[in-house]
């Protein structure tokens, strides 16, 4: 197997957990091979290199071997290498949002009976 469609090996490389996601990923401009966009379709080779963004998160990888099924986490690891100006950048990327959480993510729902207390507490002047 010389090449492989982008969306399958991404797939199989459980960076999606769907052929289709890979797909939507990809044709939303998500995954770049060489920096450039491409189609579902791109034949993907090894040696290629991938700039993959799935959430927050974001990979540079070189492409080291091609599976059309998608295999264990140890196997699917063995199908690229992350560069390491990439994981450079994925590492600091974590440490800042790390350092700089946002407050709200914590926040689930309406407020409680005791946060709105403290709420009004806040808004209104003594």
């Amino acid at each position: 197997m010389e090449e492989l469609r982008i969306d399958k090996w991404l797939w199989a490389a459980r960076f999606y957990k769907t052929r289709t996601l890979a797909r939507e990923a990809v044709e939303a401009g998500q995954v770049k091979v060489s920096g450039e966009r491409v189609k579902p379709s791109r034949a993907v080779r090894p040696g290629d290199i991938l700039l993959i963004r799935a959430g927050e998160q974001e990979w540079e990888v070189l492409v080291r071997a091609l599976s059309s099924q998608r295999g264990p986490a140890v196997f699917a690891r063995t199908l690229y290498d992350e560069t390491q100006q990439g994981l450079k950048r994925r590492l600091e990327a974590i440490e800042l949002r790390r350092q700089n959480a946002d407050p709200a993510a914590n926040l689930k729902g309406r407020p409680t009976k005791q946060d709105r207390r403290n709420i009004d507490r806040l808004r209104t002047p003594n």
